[in-house]
């Protein structure tokens, strides 16, 4: 067990509690005595080496238990954060630790204590936590914001940045022993609290890693409003069937992966790709199950293409070429409805109307959300001049096949904050960068078999433990990197990206390839195997 958590020697010496050093027993009444009156403690449980622990199917958002444990203690807590609200958080305190803390995420309008992502970092040797963010719900579901507005704040901001205070407390009583360094690492709506944490609470964290984060709430909800809605209603003769997807995404393939410079099956620069969808158009006597309509094609270039509205209004960036295989969250409608991810948080966020028509959607509704920004959830404050200050680092990634938040809207993010921030002085490269993962889809994943893995936020279930197997550093873990740059100054010039034949480690590698700082992009040095990262390199375009 300890060698394991020795793995990242380059980081120099870590310090590690002992079980028999520690100041409090793994007991309910112990915790008890060390919190505030606002908080309780639900329970603390030892868990044996090799053990699991979790929610269960009682956690909506987070069903499946942590497994193969390290030794440590679970224990819950519930925090009042006003008269009518209250929110849960678990941690993880491992046995062996390594004096360092780390907080993770949730996605969607999900609510639940992510214990499988915690597992994963108690292999490191963190101490970790999540929050349900004062809510249990699955990721689609808003109805538990209906007419709720301390809960929309609590899973806005409130209860991440309440249950990391809280947490810093009982650890360093729990080890008798200060937290050296505090991470975070979370995806989609995990990647917008991480950057939410480090525009309001700029102190909570050493380094952040986020991913496809869904920081832009008031244009992304009702962009996935808009979005549905191309594609809608199913019987229109402009509506495009989830059957003629792979149709569609067979097309772009053939079309873009050449003109990024090298046939691979993989596209690394779809926004470099001269597109003509009128290849796909259906001829006199074409069987219209293997190609498009003339209104059909209209759609696909409303997918295609920002969503701007009254006055030339940019509201939200298009989803990618390469993105098709994940269109049936968002196009793929089947309820005759867009999706839920956009008409649950307009009804219940926005107009406290469960029954609300989504036909009156109209630009009026993203004026609505602007104005109100319920819970205050958006992250769009391109000010990080705080957390450069203080000697915070950010390392952010995103999926160039996601079907579910457009890359586009993390490349706004990027240059938003290089605008602010460059002419203060700040070079982003100091302290923040950008990595877009070519073939990626949501989180993790990837679109013909393109290398994704790099042990980002969520990506070791059902992959591993831990780390990335047979390469445990920080060249291919984008947590020992973030540690890496945080602790010894070493910055990230690449990440290199794993894919496991059928995503299965035991069956070997099968593709590494690096991704590279946002705007560089990986290029073949043209010799060598294709599927070898260091027959890549990272480079400009220009």
């Amino acid at each position: 067990m300890l060698f394991k958590l020795l793995l990242p020697l380059f980081l120099g010496a870590y310090i590690y509690s002992y079980a028999e050093a520690f100041a409090l027993e793994c007991d309910k009444s112990a915790f008890a005595a060390i919190i505030p009156s606002s908080a309780t403690i639900l329970y603390a449980e030892k868990v044996s080496a090799n053990g699991s622990f979790g929610g269960g199917a009682a956690d909506l958002e987070f069903p499946t238990n942590a497994t193969e444990l390290p030794e440590l203690c679970a224990i819950a807590v519930n925090v009042i954060s006003s008269n009518v609200s209250s929110f849960n958080f678990g941690l993880f305190l491992p046995a062996v630790w390594n004096s360092r803390f780390i907080a993770t995420g949730n996605g969607g309008f999900g609510g639940g204590i992510n214990w499988p992502v915690m597992g994963t970092f108690s292999h490191y040797g963190f101490a970790s936590m999540s929050t349900d963010t004062g809510h249990i719900s699955i990721s689609s579901n808003a109805s538990w914001a209906l007419d709720a507005p301390e809960k929309r704040t609590d899973w806005g901001y409130r209860a991440m940045h309440g249950s990391i205070v809280l947490s810093k407390q009982i650890i360093a009583v729990y080890y008798n022993s200060s937290i050296k360094y505090s991470y975070y690492s979370g995806c989609s709506t995990g990647g917008r609290q991480g950057l939410k944490e480090a525009e309001m609470f700029p102190d909570d964290f050493d380094g952040i890693v986020v991913g496809a984060p869904a920081w832009w709430t008031t244009h992304l909800q009702t962009w996935s409003t808009k979005v549905g809605m191309y594609n809608l209603p199913t019987n229109a003769s402009h509506h495009i069937p989830d059957s003629l997807f792979s149709t569609i995404s067979a097309e772009v393939f053939r079309q873009c992966d050449p003109q990024d410079g090298l046939v691979d099956n993989i596209i690394s620069d779809p926004a470099g790709c001269d597109f003509f969808p009128e290849a796909l158009l259906c001829g006199s006597d074409s069987n219209t199950s293997a190609c498009l309509t003339a209104p059909q094609i209209e759609t696909l270039y409303h997918v295609y293409n920002d969503y701007v509205d009254v006055n030339q209004t940019f509201v939200f960036p298009h989803l990618e070429l390469g993105s098709e295989d994940q269109w049936s969250v968002l196009l793929g409608v089947t309820d005759d409805e867009p999706s839920p991810y956009g008409i649950s948080y307009i009804s219940n966020f926005l107009m406290n109307d469960p029954n609300w028509d989504w036909h009156d959607f109209d630009y009026s509704v993203v004026e609505l959300a602007d104005k109100l920004d319920p819970g205050n959830a958006t992250a769009n404050n391109f000010n990080l001049s705080s957390f450069y200050s203080k000697g915070g680092k950010l390392m952010q990634y995103h999926g160039l096949a996601d079907g579910l938040i457009a890359t586009g809207s993390s490349v706004y993010f990027y240059k938003h904050v290089l605008r602010t921030l460059l002419p203060k002085g700040i070079e982003l490269d100091d302290f923040y960068r950008f990595f877009l993962v070519p073939g990626m889809q949501h989180c993790s994943g990837s679109v013909n078999d393109a290398p994704w893995y790099f042990a980002g936020a969520s990506q070791n279930e059902d992959i591993a433990t831990y780390s990335t197997p047979g390469f445990m550093d920080s060249k291919h873990d984008i947590l020992l990197a973030l540690m890496s740059w945080v602790e010894n100054g070493t910055a990230p010039d690449k990440i290199v990206a794993t894919k496991y034949t059928n995503d299965t480690v035991a069956q070997g590698v099968s593709r590494q390839r690096p991704i590279c700082p946002f705007p560089k992009q990986a290029r073949y040095i043209g010799t060598g195997d294709v599927n070898v990262a260091k027959n890549w390199k990272c480079e400009l375009l220009y």
